[in-house]
């Protein structure tokens, strides 16, 4: 009796949270790193007075930077099934949609811009909620191969 390596498959859902999940994960580091992140020096725990910028474009404090960390560490747990793939690509795409109308309804220089975003913060969470809601929804259809197994 011969045994057959056990190969490990990873659904399409499940690629696609890892990537974003790493993503996340290096964006959030970089948000630490002087030169990546511009006016390093002015970066600040939370809030609209952080003046460091992501890239030069973004804006980032140390908050900012944790919660991209957290997203990324959730996205490497949630992507080992395929239901918490799904969820964390629909459930994150929500959440930063929420986080762009935030960033639209808010005034970005009073203190209820904690995060803190800006113009260009919120044109990326528009970006993110819709490419992570598409991802989410459009790669975990279901798929019927052509052997007639259901995955």
């Amino acid at each position: 009796m011969s045994r057959q390596p056990i190969e490990a498959t990873r659904t399409p859902v499940q690629t696609a949270a890892l990537a974003t999940g790493v993503v996340f994960l290096l964006v959030g580091i970089a948000g630490f790193i002087p030169g990546i992140t511009t006016d390093y020096d002015a970066l600040s725990f939370a809030g609209h007075h952080s003046g460091a910028k992501l890239l030069g474009i973004f804006e980032v404090s140390v908050l900012h930077n944790i919660v991209h960390l957290l997203f990324g560490v959730a996205g490497l747990a949630l992507a080992r099934t395929a239901a918490g793939a799904r969820g964390y690509l629909v459930g994150g795409g929500v959440v930063y949609l929420v986080l762009f109308l935030y960033g639209l309804v808010i005034d970005h220089d009073s203190a209820a811009n904690f995060v803190p975003v800006n113009e260009a913060d919120n044109w990326l969470h528009l970006g993110l909620a819709l490419g992570m809601i598409a991802l989410g929804l459009g790669l975990s259809r279901r798929v019927i191969p052509r052997d007639g197994r259901s995955v």
